[in-house]
């Protein structure tokens, strides 16, 4: 059981740290540059990227993290006397709300919106406007929590 207990708070330390480089990278480069081009061409591309984003290798990363999450802050209840069972539950606490939640309700809803624009259009230039400076806020948020969230594992495992 220990075993187990020690490869699945590995893998979500792995796959906590893995988004954490992903919406790193979106915060620190991609939306800045989208933020340059003209509204049209950076609605496009903000358009493609999240289209390409929805593969099965970002699912399981993506679902995968959660799950185990999940499952981890579950068998912490039988587990509690295990060391660093707290930094587990914080750790996946900290992923399922500051990742999971923020993207599900307010990334994804964000995205929606966008993918329903016209970029050509005035609207969808005070659309993206709003849009780079909140889906960007709310995205420091998911890098933080997934950075914390990727400690909090390795120190329960140490």
């Amino acid at each position: 059981m220990a075993s187990i207990y020690f490869v699945a708070v590995l893998l979500s330390a792995v796959g906590s740290g893995i988004m954490a480089g992903l919406f790193f990278i979106f915060s620190n480069t991609i939306m800045k540059a989208l933020s340059k081009l003209p509204p049209p061409q950076g609605i496009a591309s903000m358009k493609s990227i999240n289209k390409e984003i929805l593969n099965p290798l970002f699912f399981f990363v993506f679902f995968g993290t959660a799950v185990l999450s999940l499952v981890l802050v579950l068998s912490m209840i039988w587990m509690w006397g295990e060391p660093g069972a707290i930094y587990v539950i914080m750790g996946a606490l900290v992923y399922l709300i500051g990742m999971f939640l923020v993207t599900v309700v307010y990334n994804v809803p964000m995205n929606k919106t966008l993918d329903s624009s016209i970029p050509d259009t005035v609207e969808a230039a005070e659309l993206w406007s709003t849009y780079l400076l909140n889906w960007t806020a709310w995205n420091h948020v998911r890098t933080v929590a997934c950075i914390l969230s990727t400690v909090l594992f390795i120190i329960s495992l140490v």
